[in-house]
Order: C-alpha cells, then sequence, then structure tokens
C-alpha cells in the first residue's frame, strides 16, 4: 500500500529539492499555467528548488549569523554609504536571479517566445522562501520595481528596466520601495519628502526622511515626494526613482557587476543622500533595512507628477502578493521540518508523528498549508490575467475587480497563518527549537515581520472595504464562489458543499449589514469580515479541487476540503468532542503524506 512520503528518511529539512516535496504547489501550477507553460517551467522549477534545498538553505543559515552591515563613511569621514555583504549572500543571489527568478517573468526565457505570467516568479518567490524569507524581500521588490517602470515609464529609464530584468547577475540592479516615513507609517499622504525641480541640473532633488527603507542600497528605488504647490495627501505625491549612484557620474546604472569588480562608489559618485544606520531587525537579516536621508539626491520621474500614490498601488499589489507567497513558503518549510522531525523524534517507544494529538495537529498544519496556496495562486493567476491582458490592450475588468479584493485578504491572512505555524513548528521541536542552531528559530523570526510589511492586518481590512464599495467587488466574488460550487457534483462532497452554500448566503448577508451600517460599524466588522471572506472562497477552491481528484481517482483533496470547512466554518457541540471525528487518525498518511485515497476509504 502507497503510504506517501516516507519523512523519516530524513535528518531535516535540508539536502532536499523542495519543488519534489511540494505536490501542493506542483498542483496549483499545473491548474493556473496553461500546458505548455507548466511543461517549460516543471524541470526549471525542480533544478530551483534543488538549488534552495542546497546552497541558498546552507547559506541562509550563515547569513542570519553575518549578515550585511553599514559603512555609512569612510576613513576620511567622507560619505559612501557602503553596505558589505557577506560571500554566502551574493551566492544565493547570483544563483536565484540568474535562474530566472524576476527575469523570466518580464522578458521571454530561453525556449519561450514570451515571458511567464507572474505567477511563475511568485512561485519562485515561494520557492526562496522555503529557505530566505529575508532574500525574497529584494527579489519582491526588483519584480515591483519593474512592473512599475513597465507600466508607467516612458523610455527614458530603459536602461533601470533592462537592469532590473536581467537574466545575467552582473548586468542586474535591484530595486526598493521606500514609502514609510517616520510620521506617516501606514498614512502615506502624510509624507513629508520634497522633490524640487533643478533647471541648472535638469534633474529632480529629493529632500526628506524615509524611517525603514529594505534593501537600502538597491540602485532602483523607486521613492514618494511631493513638488512644489502639489496639493496635500497622497493626491500631491509623485513618484521618482533614485539611484544608489549619482547618475551624471556613473555611466548608467551602478550595476552589480560594478559593485563586484570595482568595489564601493568613490564618495563623490554616491548620490545625495545618507544611508544613517540599519535596524536591528528581530529577524530578516538578509535584507538591510535602514533610515535614508535625502539631502538633494538626483532623482528621474517615473510618469506624471502628482500619479505616484496610483502607480505605487500597483507595485503594491504585486509586494501584497509576494509577501503571500513568502508565507506560504514558510509554511510549507515548518510543515516539512515538523514532519521530519516528528517521523524520528521517538518518546515512550514510538516515534511521535504515532500519536493522536501530534497526528492531528500535523493534519491541520497540512491543511492550512493547502488553503493558503489555493487561495494565494488563485489570486496569483487573477494578477497574472489582468497584466497579460493589460500588456495585450485589454482591460480584464472582471479580474482586476476580483483580484482587488483578494490581493488584500490574502496577505493579511497568510501572513497571521505563517507566524502561527512557524510557532508551533518550534513547539513540536521542543528546545530544540527555540534555539538558533534549528531553523525553525530563525523561521519565526522571519514571519513575524510578515503581517507589518505592505500594511498591516487593520490596514488591509480598510482596503477589503474600499475594494467593496469602490469596485462592487462582491459581484465578481460571488460569481467565482457559485461557479466553483456549480462543478461539485460527487456525492461524497455534497453535506460539504451545502455548508460552503449556506456560508455563502451568510456573507453576503454580512456584505448586505455593512453596505447599510455607519463607517464605524463597517470598520468595526472590517477584520472579521476580511477573514469570513478567506473562508468561504477558499472552502469553494478546494471543493472544486477536491471534484477534480474525485474524477482522476484520488479522494485526497476531498479530505483535505472537508476537514478545511469543519475546521473554519462549521459550528461544532461540545467543541467537536461528542462528534466522534477520527480524521486525523484515520487519514494521516494521506493528508500529510500526500498518500493517495481511493473513492472507499472517503467513504469510510
Amino acid at each position: 500500500m502507497n503510504t506517501g512520503i516516507d519523512y523519516g528518511q530524513f535528518d531535516d529539512g535540508r539536502a532536499v529539492n523542495y519543488w519534489e516535496f511540494d505536490d501542493t504547489l506542483e498542483r496549483e501550477l499545473r491548474r493556473i499555467y496553461t500546458g505548455a507553460e507548466f511543461e517549460w517551467a516543471a524541470p526549471r522549477l525542480a533544478e530551483f528548488g534543488h538549488a534552495v534545498g542546497h546552497t541558498i538553505a546552507d547559506n541562509a543559515d550563515y547569513i542570519d549569523n553575518h549578515g550585511p552591515e553599514l559603512e555609512p563613511y569612510d576613513k576620511h569621514g567622507e560619505r559612501q554609504n557602503r553596505v558589505r555583504y557577506p560571500a554566502e549572500q551574493l551566492e544565493n543571489e547570483r544563483l536565484a536571479y540568474e535562474l530566472g527568478i524576476v527575469a523570466d517573468a518580464f522578458e521571454a526565457p530561453p525556449g519561450r517566445d514570451e515571458p511567464m505570467p507572474l505567477s511563475h516568479n511568485l512561485a519562485m518567490q515561494y520557492l526562496l522562501s522555503y529557505a530566505d524569507p529575508g532574500f525574497d524581500c529584494p527579489v519582491a521588490m526588483t519584480a515591483g520595481a519593474a512592473l512599475v517602470l513597465e507600466k508607467f515609464d516612458d523610455g527614458l529609464l530603459s536602461e533601470y528596466y533592462e537592469g532590473l530584468t536581467s537574466r545575467n547577475y552582473d548586468d542586474l540592479i535591484e530595486g526598493a520601495m521606500f514609502l514609510t516615513e517616520k510620521q506617516g507609517g501606514s498614512d502615506v499622504g502624510a509624507n513629508e519628502t520634497r522633490a524640487e525641480y533643478d533647471a541648472d541640473e535638469g534633474c529632480w532633488r529629493l529632500d526628506g526622511e524615509k524611517w525603514f527603507c529594505s534593501n537600502i542600497d538597491a540602485e532602483g528605488t523607486l521613492a514618494l515626494a511631493r513638488t512644489d504647490d502639489a496639493p496635500e495627501g497622497t493626491a500631491g505625491l509623485s513618484m521618482f526613482l533614485v539611484p544608489h549612484a549619482d547618475p551624471d557620474l556613473e555611466s548608467g546604472p551602478y550595476t552589480k557587476g560594478d559593485r563586484l569588480e570595482d568595489g564601493p562608489l568613490s564618495p563623490e559618485g554616491v548620490n545625495d543622500q545618507l544611508y544613517r544606520r540599519l535596524k536591528d531587525k528581530l529577524g530578516t537579516i538578509s535584507v538591510p533595512t535602514g533610515e535614508v536621508e535625502f539631502t538633494g539626491a538626483k532623482a528621474h520621474l517615473v510618469g506624471e507628477q502628482e500619479r505616484g500614490f496610483k502607480q505605487m498601488a500597483e507595485m503594491l499589489n504585486l509586494e501584497r502578493l509576494s509577501n503571500a507567497a513568502a508565507s506560504c513558503g514558510i509554511i510549507g518549510r515548518v510543515g516539512l521540518e515538523s514532519k521530519i522531525y516528528a517521523a524520528n523524534r521517538e518518546a515512550f517507544g514510538e516515534t511521535i508523528d504515532q500519536y493522536p494529538l501530534m497526528r492531528a495537529d500535523l493534519v491541520d498544519m497540512a491543511v492550512d498549508h493547502e488553503a493558503a496556496v489555493a487561495y494565494v495562486f488563485e489570486a496569483a493567476r487573477l494578477f497574472s490575467a489582468r497584466e497579460q491582458a493589460q500588456r495585450a490592450g485589454d482591460t480584464a475588468d472582471e479580474a482586476s475587480r476580483l483580484m482587488r479584493l483578494l490581493i488584500p485578504i490574502a496577505k493579511l491572512r497568510t501572513a497571521r497563518m505563517a507566524v502561527e505555524t512557524a510557532s508551533y513548528g518550534m513547539e513540536i521541536h521542543g528546545g530544540n527549537g527555540y534555539v538558533d542552531d534549528f531553523v525553525t528559530n530563525r523561521l519565526l523570526r522571519d514571519a513575524q515581520v510578515l503581517p507589518i510589511w505592505e500594511g498591516t492586518e487593520n490596514i488591509l481590512s480598510l482596503d477589503v472595504l474600499r475594494a467593496l464599495e469602490r469596485e462592487d467587488a462582491h459581484e465578481p466574488l460571488f460569481d467565482a464562489i457559485e461557479g466553483r460550487l456549480e462543478n461539485v457534483s460527487h456525492p461524497a462532497l455534497t453535506a460539504t458543499a451545502e455548508t460552503v452554500e449556506a456560508e455563502s448566503h451568510d456573507l453576503a448577508s454580512a456584505l448586505a449589514t455593512l453596505a447599510g451600517a455607519d463607517t464605524e460599524y463597517a470598520q468595526l466588522s472590517a477584520k472579521r469580515l476580511a477573514h469570513y471572506i478567506f473562508d468561504v472562497f477558499t472552502a469553494a477552491l478546494l471543493l472544486e479541487q477536491a471534484q477534480t481528484g474525485l474524477e482522476d481517482g484520488n479522494s485526497r483533496l476531498a479530505l483535505v476540503a472537508q476537514r478545511f470547512v469543519t475546521n473554519e466554518l462549521e459550528a461544532q457541540s461540545a467543541r467537536g468532542i461528542t462528534s466522534g471525528d477520527r480524521l486525523a487518525l484515520e487519514a494521516f498518511d494521506s493528508i500529510v503524506r500526500y498518500a493517495p485515497v481511493d473513492l472507499e476509504t472517503l467513504e469510510r
């Protein structure tokens, strides 16, 4: 009998190919890619999964203890803004970028006539986050900056776009997003950084302070600033590209190759900005995050003046999906480490994965992983569809409206799931999980920033309300839920589908209530609403995929869908104790180890 993956054969979750161990990701990509896209991508994702599981994972642990260091001044006291990186980090960068983590989604890769969808970039970020979610931050911002230039630049910054999307590491530049200011935070409209046009130099100059700047020394940094006579609030913000190097003294962007060959810039070659210090962070050590003071820094206007916030919102969509993909990667890695540890750790004469309580915990961890990945990559599919349509000159209105609703929820829910999963993964490892020698310690520290980056849970919940109010996003939402439930016809799924359908009606009632409520009550309910949408939409997704699995002779996803609905949508009397539910014991191999399930087993 096929009991699935034998996790007891491994010591820990490294020196393995993460792509080969993640049937969940493979299934989702088969669903959202075309056949030709998946055929091209699969061997490359396998190559990338091997690189992440071996070289990048080992380097990531070293970098966590020997991260980037800032040298703001040279020995003569001249400003140099040098960030010194360990060699292991440069090796990780070369591997990831040259395997196409950004380039493949913007320029046609070898063997294809057109770029891959942006969901491919997110799939690679997901795998990268099995090893180093901190490094995924600059990768995500590099893709985000490239997307902004693709959409809004009139061609004047083509050299920067080519650097951001380069497949050759030596020609690469990385992106960044300097958004946060001390007095503003989430209130972007309160930003005070000023931009003034220098007619003598023929460039814009920025003055002001940015407070939380990740990838601080990026050459492709996007920043918001207010020009003279611009209105207050977000409407008056313009977007600028602020290079690390003085663009008049360096010939084109200052690339990775320039840094490696020529070393740090001379003081006169540094743009007029000061990197005051790096933040002493809890986690994500591999990305240098610090404070930047613009002191007349030369900058390039991106697109039209006073359109900066709308342009930044396009980058934020991708950044929030990147955050969610990183959360899924952390959940996947913690799950892998937990399965391996539980299959090897003996207590009272048995490995601990034989005990009912541990089996239930591992089952629910696996179900959470399935739910998070299904939701995030459906949002990624819609985002990619919109981008591909816009490249072709179409609007993709329905995909855009639904995407606008799903993306903030994707980031909101999965970030919290990543923190909770990583915390419990430490508990499974006991005292070992709490110390630096074991990766669960770092995964929790890295996960803890995910609810903060790109908008807190409260901010995202308010964004959900705006999507419903301004985009009428409830219409494509309920169309999508109904369409998926209509595809569910197998008798084994009937009861679960009925529960989800009933909850979708209750969700509609909740939305109608909030539509007629005062602003304060709507905001008071916004967070509960966001989680409710996630639960109902994800349940419909899982049920549709369970139907497909049953048609193919595998009932595993039916078990997953039933467990998710039981956990998140069903009200259980006596906390479920009187139900007699033994799913975690009887379906352990199927859900946790990916063992196939026949219909007879499902019905039993």
